[in-house]
């Protein structure tokens, strides 16, 4: 990877896990954003993982521990998993079902969570469907701001790669023998 787009890419992140620590609405929040663009964007998987991570842990400092951050940590691997589909082939109807299919994969697994982990709601089917219910109206904001961080990531290094030639990335294309 070339130096300037690796710098463009970690600055993105760490902007976007800054974004954290500004007011926002409940569940307002660049993660799974964070999360595809990463394992999109950078071409060393091991990269892919460790600059989201790193990032998100960082914000995490600053907010605090909580009891889920093994649920929303697993959650954050998974989708830089779902942002490798994206790697060959960014275009904005790819970006747009990866995000949406991120927002539901965090809905799930962070509600499970809830369910499994804290004392909120019984252990029983009923506790289960109760758990999703009442977290229903906070998937709006999970599911926009997936969509939004998304646009702005995606879209800036698109921008940006458009302006500046050096932050392309370059793939060698094989040649027809």
């Amino acid at each position: 990877m070339n130096k300037p787009r690796f710098a463009v890419l970690i600055g993105m992140i760490l902007v976007a896990a800054a974004l954290r620590l500004v007011p926002h609405p409940p569940n307002f929040a660049p993660l799974t954003a964070m999360a595809l663009f990463g394992g999109a964007c950078f071409t060393d998987k091991r990269l892919a993982f460790l600059v989201p991570l790193i990032a998100l842990f960082l914000s995490d400092l600053v907010i605090g521990f909580y009891a889920l951050m093994p649920v929303v940590y697993g959650s954050f691997v998974l989708t830089v998993c779902l942002g490798f589909w994206l790697r060959h082939q960014r275009n904005a109807s790819r970006v747009i079902g990866a995000s949406i299919v991120s927002a539901i994969m965090f809905f799930i697994l962070t509600n499970l969570g809830v369910w499994a982990f804290e004392t909120l709601y019984p252990k029983t089917t009923g506790g289960l469907v109760d758990c999703f219910v009442m977290a229903i109206p906070f998937f709006g904001n999970t599911l926009v701001s997936s969509l939004l961080y998304s646009a702005m990531l995606f879209g800036g290094l698109a921008f940006a790669e458009s302006r500046f030639n050096g932050l392309r990335e370059y793939r060698l294309i094989p040649s027809a023998a």
